[in-house]
């Protein structure tokens, strides 16, 4: 044999040892060994030679075979390590929306690790690398639930903790209206069946009074749930009913669902409550606090404005498109505002009449089937459930745990008679089998979060933002502030 083929063998062995022993370690990370079957693969690449792997670069095959496959040899091999990064590793992720301004604004791209909370086996392991449910400029899924997996996450670096800014599927998207997709679903459907249900008003400013309404604090539950059920069904036959509009109604699995970007606000096991805007915890033995603000929280004031802002003041305060013409009437603009942006706004009597409070939203909170005098500034109490802990139930709760139960952890719930049936067995008892979090936007008055849709189950937790690695402004163009530098490499806020 000769030398150059001695260093050759010897530089395969090389490359296989090293190349099985990572792969070894990430199985035994994955807890995974149906991934030895690959094993002898890995040594006929670097050793044995008996597959073909590379057959299009022999010299009697044509030059545009050659050409070809060496394309798509490149275009698989990207494929599959993205597939791996993604899944396992890193994934990118855009602020779509302005609900964690101005911790984090629209048009930041984060990086986020999977690896913070532990990445989850995937639950639907067949879909294209870099889509979530929809492949681009196609408009088709992505995906496909021939094979799905149980939910199993593998041991990362920390779980969720108070206050972290956490990335996860959206729990309410398990249901989604194709044409409505920035739409919660459920949230709409009772909105448009409170409408269609509801009875003529007698002025000009109310011509519906909401169907809604008819709930009374002093119903029973079964009556209560029974009109809440008409409002709801009248709403989804309405979208069924009016396909062009809403588009087919389609069933996500969880990891497939949207991605969303809040900040934790409460954990597994402490009970939520926030009066006057303030978050208060309180914990397994009794104790409660109040949970810090964000440096940056933002809520909305009522500001009427004696002139427009001048260009500079709105880059200098941050202030976008979106929070001076969003709700507007006039001079009068309902905008989010952090303490400092209004004390400087109340400091120019030039620019700006008068700053007050913007009343909270009140109408179709989380449970959406549960009567109560709730909003955004004063909700709860509400417990977070914990894994392993155990929730005695009523009919005045039951609401605000029917979908953990029901849909999160996939049991039957039934209510008959005033008792509540779980799988067929009368109880009044539950113990759940996920931790669960309470996630809000730092921008508290435009956020669609936990007080709308209620829970996040811990399979619907993808990562933590590490830092921002662009940030592209879409209010400005390319030569005129279109990129924020001082934001490139930036903590992304935990």
């Amino acid at each position: 044999m000769s030398k150059k083929k001695t260093n050759a063998k010897a530089l395969g062995w090389t490359k296989f040892i090293v190349c099985t022993v990572l792969y070894l370690l990430f199985l035994y990370w994955v807890e995974s060994w149906w991934g030895l079957l690959v094993v002898p693969f890995i040594f006929d690449c670097f050793v044995s030679h008996k597959i073909k792997w590379g057959w299009w670069r022999e010299p009697e095959v044509s030059p545009a075979v050659r050409f070809i496959m060496g394309w798509v040899d490149a275009i698989v091999f990207a494929l599959v390590a993205i597939y791996f990064l993604n899944q396992f590793f890193f994934q990118n992720f855009v602020i779509p929306s302005s609900s964690l301004e101005k911790t984090l604004l629209t048009g930041d791209y984060l990086l986020v690790s999977k690896v913070a909370y532990g990445p989850r086996i995937p639950q639907t392991p067949l879909y294209v690398p870099m889509t979530q449910h929809t492949v681009p400029l196609l408009n088709c899924q992505s995906y496909t639930t021939a094979v799905q997996w149980d939910y199993r996450r593998v041991k990362g670096l920390g779980k969720v903790q108070l206050n972290d800014i956490v990335v996860f599927n959206y729990p309410a998207g398990d249901t989604v209206a194709l044409n409505q997709q920035n739409q919660d679903y459920y949230r709409l459907a009772y909105q448009m069946g409170d409408q269609i249900l509801g009875t003529p008003g007698e002025t000009p400013i109310e011509p519906t009074i909401p169907a809604s309404r008819a709930i009374t604090d002093d119903m029973d539950f079964a009556a209560q749930q029974s009109l809440y059920s008409k409002i709801y069904a009248a709403g989804t036959a309405y979208m069924k009913q009016n396909a062009e509009e809403f588009g087919d109604i389609k069933a996500r699995p969880a990891d497939r669902r949207e991605n969303y970007v809040k900040r934790c606000v409460g954990l597994p096991g402490q009970t939520l409550q926030i009066r006057q805007n303030k978050i208060y915890l309180t914990d397994a033995n009794g104790k409660t606090f109040l949970n810090r603000d964000a440096e940056d929280v933002q809520y909305a004031y009522e500001v009427t404005f004696k002139t427009d802002l001048p260009e500079d003041l709105k880059k200098e305060w941050g202030v976008t498109d979106e929070d001076l013409y969003t709700v507007r009437s006039g001079n009068v603009v309902v905008m989010p505002l952090t303490q400092a942006v209004k004390k400087a706004m109340q400091a120019r009597p030039d620019l700006v009449e008068k700053i007050k409070p913007a009343q909270p939203a009140d109408e179709w909170l989380y449970p959406l089937n549960m009567k109560k005098n709730w909003t955004t500034a004063n909700y709860g109490p509400v417990w977070i459930p914990k894994k392993g802990a155990s929730l005695k139930l009523t009919t005045e709760n039951l609401p605000i745990y029917e979908r953990p139960i029901r849909v999160y952890e996939g049991n039957q719930l039934e209510v008959k008679n005033g008792k509540i049936f779980i799988n067929g067995k009368q109880t009044d008892t539950y113990t759940f089998k996920m931790d669960y979090y309470w996630m809000m936007g730092d921008n508290r008055d435009n956020s669609l979060d936990s007080r709308f849709w209620g829970f996040v189950p811990e399979d619907h937790v993808v990562g933590k933002p590490l830092f921002i690695w662009i940030s592209l402004d879409p209010d400005y163009g390319w030569f005129n502030g279109h990129v924020r530098w001082n934001r490139f490499f930036k903590n992304a806020g935990n």
